[in-house]
């Protein structure tokens, strides 16, 4: 099945382009662990299992545990609105809970549309709370609609800053990477922090290779800011058969599926018979998918460092061939 696994990532092969790290987890087991293409195009660096990937949006998994943590540590509640959270939010924030940022039907307006064509820097989850404090409405009533948010998740990021009086990269450390070893797994800061083996982000566009790592985006956290290696997501994936970071009553809640078939911080679904948690990440220079089947104990990762084209499928494909 490798050799398979090897034919659907021929074009991640290869020391002239970006490529791709996948593995396979099942009852415990790495039955399948495979890198492809290069981390770092200009200084010749090869993908290894231990290369770090930016998770873009597969990150939200990880700030909704962050929020479950505060949660049961009985310091947040999911009913709580965003009047309740922040004093100065507007009054439309009461409408507005925790529940609904995490399932995405909060209606909050996309920050990403907010910035203006010109800004040259970098904003961050703060910029994009106070945006929402210029704006009077959300697209829809609260709770009604599904509408997926990458505001929400900065929004939460700050109010775990603001519960905890600490960054939210640092809550990410000592009460996630820091308890399950996963010692190069880091909420990047430029110019606070580093990423050991990073894998670079690139475009390929009808052959030609150009540099694409960074975007007016990257900075935001909350949204999709860790970066992280198929051994250090390992550790992470075992962790949620235990309670060494949450309970199963939190997971249970996380894993239950609302508009769009969304928990918190993971779709919930089934296909071809078979349950399925997942999520996507996709950011400039990074196309990544993680598919866990918990009735198998079965988890599939692939990460990339590419701007396109999507993996879902490559992912999809790899579990048809190690579902039982």
């Amino acid at each position: 099945m490798a050799a398979d696994v090897d034919n659907l990532f021929s074009r991640y092969q290869g020391d002239d382009v970006p490529g791709a790290a996948v593995m396979v987890i099942r009852d415990g087991d790495v039955v399948l662990e495979r890198t492809y293409g290069m981390a770092n195009l200009e200084d010749g660096i090869a993908i290894a299992p231990t290369s770090n990937f930016r998770l873009a949006s597969i990150t939200k998994q990880f700030t909704a545990s962050s929020i479950m943590l505060l949660v049961e540590q009985g310091k947040l509640s999911l009913d709580d609105t965003l009047s309740d959270s922040f004093d100065e939010f507007p009054a439309y924030g009461r409408e507005i809970t925790l529940r609904h940022l995490l399932q995405h039907n909060s209606g909050l307006i996309d920050y990403e549309g907010m910035i203006p064509d010109d800004y040259a820097g970098q904003v961050s989850d703060r910029d994009a709370l106070r945006m929402m404090y210029d704006v009077s409405e959300t697209y829809f009533p609260p709770g009604s609609e599904y509408r997926y948010s990458n505001t929400g998740y900065a929004v939460l990021a700050m109010l775990i800053e603001d519960i905890t009086g600490m960054p939210f990269a640092r809550f990410l450390q000592e009460h996630i990477f820091e308890p399950l070893g996963m010692d190069n797994t880091v909420a990047y800061q430029r110019g606070v922090s580093t990423v050991a083996n990073r894998a670079y982000g690139y475009t390929v566009d009808n052959g030609k290779v150009s540099f694409s790592d960074q975007s007016t985006t990257s900075a935001v956290l909350g949204d999709g800011g860790i970066y992280t290696s198929l051994r250090d997501y390992y550790k992470w994936d075992q962790a949620l058969y235990t309670e060494r970071i949450l309970s199963q009553k939190s997971l249970r809640q996380m894993w239950t599926g609302n508009f769009g078939d969304y928990g918190l911080g993971w779709r919930v679904d089934r296909k071809n018979g078979h349950r399925r948690l997942h999520h996507d990440g996709s950011t400039s220079g990074f196309r990544n998918y993680v598919i866990r089947y918990p009735d198998h104990r079965m988890t599939v990762l692939v990460l990339t460092n590419r701007r396109g084209p999507d993996v879902k499928p490559l992912a999809e494909a790899v579990a048809e061939l190690y579902l039982p």
